[in-house]
């Protein structure tokens, strides 16, 4: 009797550690299984917001969307003789020139429209001196995301107003993101300058007074003073690297003593806008700085969007 029940005991502690064996064998496969089941829901979670952020980007209208980056290089006619080139000067005409002259644009790198395809704008301003009026149209531009261009002459570069140098003003367009473009030294009709020193030195060396400036760079836009060109003109300018912007809606806002009333300008603006076009506004006129943001804004309820003269076609 006392030799069956030592074999029993004998025959539990043997069992017992089987049984601890079992319990830790088992435990790893469930924890395998656990860590299969956590790690194949990471995975379906991953493969979800990688759907959602492809579907959300593909909501996403990049009408507005602008490289920023810089003006697409080109490789500049040169030729040993000029003389076969046109010199007679030709007045610009936002609603014709475009249309009449689109061979030479596009000959010789100018423009007048960007992407015509989309509701798209291209702001320019001129700044030939200051009136007061800069800071406001950086506040509104900055206020409704939308980037510029500003073309200077070398006076607005160097000058002054109410004793505030115009310079922290071209700081300012360039840190906000905004193209500096050029706009000549002495504001001359281009066209009547027929010797290329002459007329390069006009570029060059207001590019050169820019660039000098720590934090400065000029951008490789000109806008012709006046809009005048010619042939050699165009040939004298794209020879430089640079291309040459018009525009393709403008309006007499250049004279600060004889402005239009702002509803009347807003008006005939918006009238003439179209998909693609280079506008050009005059930055010493009040009545841009007052019509400026609800002009942003109505242009934007009408499906338009902003680039920048880097985005040119």
């Amino acid at each position: 009797m006392q030799f069956k029940k030592i074999s029993l005991i004998l025959l539990l502690l043997l069992a017992l550690p089987g049984c601890a064996n079992n319990r830790q064998n088992q435990n790893p496969k469930q924890n395998q299984n656990l860590n299969q089941n956590q790690n194949q829901s990471q995975s379906q979670n991953q493969t979800i917001s990688s759907n959602t952020n492809k579907v959300n980007s593909k909501n996403k209208p990049d009408i507005n969307k602008s490289t920023n980056s810089k003006s697409k290089i080109f490789s500049p006619i040169i030729l040993d003789n000029t003389s076969s080139i046109q010199r007679k000067t030709i007045n610009w005409s936002w609603a014709y020139s475009p249309r009449d002259n689109s061979t030479l644009l596009s000959k010789y790198h100018g423009y007048a429209f960007g992407e015509t395809s989309k509701k798209i704008i291209y702001l320019t301003f001129d700044e030939g001196y200051e009136n007061g009026y800069t800071a406001s149209i950086l506040d509104t531009l900055k206020a409704n995301n939308v980037k510029a261009a500003f073309f200077v002459t070398q006076a607005y570069v160097t000058g002054s107003f109410n004793g505030i140098k115009d310079i922290d003003l071209v700081k300012r367009m360039m840190s906000e993101g905004h193209i500096i473009g050029n706009h000549s030294v002495h504001h001359k009709s281009m066209p009547s300058i027929t010797n290329e020193t002459i007329f390069d030195s006009e570029i060059i060396e207001n590019e050169t007074t820019v660039n000098n400036i720590r934090g400065l760079k000029m951008s490789k836009f000109f806008r012709p003073p006046m809009g005048d060109f010619s042939e050699l003109s165009l040939y004298y300018t794209q020879k430089l690297g640079y291309k040459s912007i018009f525009f393709s809606l403008a309006y007499k806002d250049y004279d600060p003593k004889n402005q239009l009333d702002p509803e009347t300008a807003k008006e005939n603006l918006l009238k003439q806008t179209k998909p693609g076009m280079i506008c050009l506004l005059h930055a010493v006129s009040k009545t841009n700085a007052e019509i400026l943001d609800s002009l942003i804004k109505e242009w934007k309820s009408e499906g338009y969007g902003f680039k920048t003269l880097n985005d040119l076609p």
